[in-house]
């Protein structure tokens, strides 16, 4: 039973997913993906004061909310959003799509991943490099123009 539930949840969200999607213009879209990219940014800034000053509760919460952001990117690069509205995405993100969403599918994982490792880290400075500013400069080297 709790596999039928879950199915037909993904099957819901999945649907509604290409649904929203296929509503938004693509300025829309293109200024969603970049307040996200943004807000990503300063959430990251936030969790490494937090986490570096003992505030791990506070900060996991952040890092789930940014995990939750990386799994909505995957939906804001469709063909008709490569240009326009001062996106600084790069063409590579089209030409290299199943890699491109494999780095938001493990920057998502890892900030989930984090939440477990800050735990036990005996230097947090290079367990937040690994696991969040690790996924940003991954993407950043190959997918964003530079600014």
């Amino acid at each position: 039973m709790t596999i039928i539930k879950n199915t037909l949840f993904f099957i819901f969200i999945l649907f509604y997913s290409f649904s929203a999607l296929s509503e938004q213009t693509v300025e829309e879209i293109i200024k969603e993906r970049k307040s996200i990219f943004s807000k990503n940014y300063k959430t990251a800034k936030r969790v490494q004061g937090l986490a570096s000053n003992g505030n791990l509760d506070e900060a996991k919460i952040l890092m789930i909310e940014m995990s939750d952001n990386y799994t909505r990117l995957l939906d804001l690069f469709p063909e008709n959003s490569k240009t326009g509205f001062k996106t600084e995405a790069l063409p590579a993100i089209w030409e290299n799509k199943d890699e491109f969403n494999l780095l938001m599918t493990k920057a998502s994982s890892n900030m989930i991943e984090l939440t477990s490792a800050i735990d036990g880290a005996e230097d947090v400075k290079a367990t937040l490099g690994k696991y969040m500013w690790g996924s940003c400069k991954a993407c950043h080297s190959k997918f964003r123009a530079e600014h």
